[in-house]
């Protein structure tokens, strides 16, 4: 059984897989041992990735590494399946290159648009057999969040699955900016790459990918672990 770990900016991901089936997941309050040993329970684990963006994870890996002899710890310079080409990769938030091994998994030698829309959207490209890099802009919840902190009297909307649009409401009004601005932002960003990639194929995952890609008019392939089916393959092709 591998052990998938993915540390995020605002949680932990834990997700058990069998091979290439994913056996069970969970969100967990943190990254520490207690949390992860807590989560395998009696399972018996063979390999176990670490993907960190936010916190340290050499006690983690050192935990780990007393359960299984093949643990990895992924970085800008562990092996993936597509050159990366980007100008300061030790800076380089590995959940995104994770995410697109993730989609060439699903989607072998083709050129593809991931879209993660977690507490930050980012949108990268994979053509020609490399990782070309994206964009990173604020998530929805983080979006909502900005509105109420930085304004005097503007609400916290906490609800967006349905709104008048155009707004009657002030609460409509920031649910309708927020969740049809990021729609229009996807569908653009979507456009501009397939004019100059024809036969692009879209993916999409995170927490709002769903609500997304409902509202959108382009064909995008909805992928929910994407990033931990991601993680998993690279923990088999580099232990």
């Amino acid at each position: 059984m591998n052990l998938v770990i993915d540390i995020g900016n605002t949680g932990t991901k834990a997700t058990l897989f069998d091979g290439k089936v994913l056996v069970r997941k969970e969100r967990l309050g943190s990254a520490d041992p207690e949390a992860i040993s807590k989560f395998m329970g009696s399972v018996r684990i063979s390999g176990a990735i670490v993907s960190s963006v936010s916190v340290d994870p050499s006690v983690l890996l050192s935990f780990l590494g007393k359960t299984s002899s093949r643990v990895h710890h992924l970085t800008w310079r562990s092996r993936y399946p597509f050159i990366i080409d980007y100008d300061t990769p030790a800076s380089l938030g590995v959940d995104r290159p994770a995410a697109a091994a993730g989609a060439l998994v699903h989607h072998p030698e083709s050129d593809i648009l991931v879209i993660d829309a977690g507490s930050a959207l980012t949108i990268d490209l994979i053509s020609g057999g490399a990782y070309r890099g994206g964009s990173i802009s604020p998530g929805l919840a983080m979006r909502f969040r900005a509105l109420h902190d930085f304004t005097g009297r503007l609400p916290l909307v906490r609800k967006y699955d349905s709104f008048s649009f155009p707004g009657k409401t002030t609460e409509d009004a920031i649910a309708g900016g927020v969740v049809t601005g990021i729609v229009f932002e996807i569908n653009e960003y979507i456009r501009t790459f397939e004019e100059k990639h024809p036969r692009l194929v879209t993916v999409i995952t995170g927490g709002d990918g769903m609500m997304i890609m409902s509202r959108s008019d382009k064909k995008m392939f909805y992928h929910p672990d994407l990033v931990a089916e991601g993680l998993n393959f690279l923990l088999e092709t580099n232990v």
